[in-house]
């Protein structure tokens, strides 16, 4: 290595404190209102956005019913509830 090379500036650390507040101070954060400004979007493209995002999750959903009907069947039956 050469020793002509610059050596980088080193970051500021940056330390958090925890005063104990639970809620943060969002004095500083620029923005406004998020609502009320709608989408630039068609109802066909909001509607294959939802139909594709549905049936993403139509087989995990059938999976977790099924998994807590035998869970409920079996402890039904080991306690003879029904």
């Amino acid at each position: 290595m050469s020793k002509n090379k610059e050596k980088k500036p080193k970051k500021e650390k940056i330390i958090y404190i925890d005063d104990g507040r639970s809620l943060a101070d969002m004095s500083n954060v620029s923005g406004g209102n998020m609502f009320g400004k709608g989408t630039s979007s068609s109802p066909k493209e909001i509607w294959n956005t939802y139909w594709s995002a549905t049936k993403m999750m139509l087989k995990p959903t059938l999976v977790a019913v099924g998994f807590l009907v035998t869970a409920f069947l079996i402890i039904s039956l080991i306690f003879k509830v029904m």
